[in-house]
């Protein structure tokens, strides 16, 4: 049986040899079949979930949140020390310095990722913000979202803190951060669907046994999951949606 590993689309396209590699290593290590799915968008992953043909995913941890709760997924494992921060930034030559700045009717860039929005919104309370005060332009990755903000066609947009910081040096040097969130406890989820039983187990060992190996450790510095991956219970992963569900409150 080949089980299907599909990638969140929310990883910058550098990172894609990474994912196949570590694919790759996964199959060799646990002995199963794995097919590699990177999905372009977040309506395509949608759709491959909805038809059934996911078995395991690296999931952000909104999709993760309701994955887990409608769709009768479970976590298996999370990466150490990489919480899923987002940054909120303007061009480089823009009046505005801190989020307050940002006024009732402001534009703002952002991809299709819920996670980064809802942190977003939080970041932007000190400004008085809500969803209604903004006029959201949707752009399909993070560079569009960048060139929007350095060409002045929004006054600020939301980035995934990792896409920020591995845009080139040429465009971060046209942007400037106006605020980075700290939440520590937020991550993406290496999830698994009931149909892949008791294999789950034999992908978490694979995943979590790469940490400091000769094969493993630079595939994941290539990732930029230098800690690697440790297991994450059902109680871990209640407990992050626990906290995203105060985020939204």
């Amino acid at each position: 049986m080949t089980l299907n590993l599909l990638i969140a689309p929310d990883f910058a396209p550098e990172r894609f040899a990474g994912w196949h590699m570590l694919n790759t290593l996964l199959q060799k290590r646990s002995g199963l079949q794995l097919h590699l799915l990177t999905p372009a968008s977040a309506a395509e992953q949608a759709q491959l979930i909805a038809e059934g043909k996911v078995d395991a995913v690296y999931a952000n941890p909104f999709d993760a949140a309701s994955m887990i709760r409608d769709a009768g997924y479970q976590a298996i494992a999370r990466p150490v020390g990489k919480s899923d921060e987002m940054v909120i930034a303007t061009a480089a030559g823009s009046a505005a310095n801190t989020v307050e700045d940002l006024q009732p009717g402001c534009k703002i860039a952002l991809t299709d990722n819920k996670d980064v929005k809802l942190i977003g919104l939080r970041l932007l309370e000190p400004a008085d913000l809500t969803e209604a005060d903004i006029q959201w332009q949707m752009v399909d990755t993070y560079q569009a979202a960048a060139r929007m903000a350095i060409k002045g066609e929004v006054d600020a947009s939301f980035f995934l803190a990792e896409a920020y910081h591995s845009l080139s040096k040429l465009t971060k040097s046209q942007l400037k951060a106006l605020m980075e969130s700290k939440l520590a406890d937020i991550t993406h989820v290496l999830l698994t669907s009931a149909k892949v039983g008791a294999d789950a187990e034999r992908v978490k060992e694979a995943l979590v046994g790469l940490t400091g190996t000769p094969d493993g450790q630079p595939v994941l510095d290539e990732l930029g999951i230098a800690g690697g991956f440790e297991p994450m219970t059902q109680e871990d992963a209640e407990f992050m949606i626990d906290l995203m569900d105060t985020l939204l409150d």
